[in-house]
């Protein structure tokens, strides 16, 4: 796992292409990145489904309670088939802007 922090984001690439292991440790360090901005690249991983990136959920969960985004990107991945509560997206740039604007609507109360 890479991680690299740009401001109040910080992106963790999963380098070893083992979505449960990159779920757990992500897990296990969640306390150090709670603060923060949450990107999850996983497009390095071109076998990543459905099923895997839908056992982020509860971790989504958590991470938006504390009123901080958390953005997992995806490439090949059906984006209509993915639930509400997750948010994924095809590029680490449109990861960026999903989390101005978010942060941008919590400035503003929503």
């Amino acid at each position: 796992m890479k991680v690299d922090q740009k401001g109040h984001t910080t992106i963790l690439k999963n380098t070893q292409g083992d979505c449960l292991a990159f779920l757990e440790k992500v897990t296990t360090q969640h306390n150090s990145f709670k603060n923060q901005n949450l990107i999850l690249d996983m497009s390095m991983d071109k076998s990543v489904d459905l099923k895997q990136i839908k056992l982020f959920g509860d971790l989504s969960k958590t991470h938006k309670k504390g009123k901080k985004s958390f953005v997992i990107v995806a490439d090949g991945i059906d984006f209509n088939a993915i639930p509400a509560k997750l948010t994924v997206v095809p590029t680490l740039l449109e990861a960026h802007d999903i989390i101005e604007m978010e942060e941008i609507e919590r400035d503003l109360g929503f």
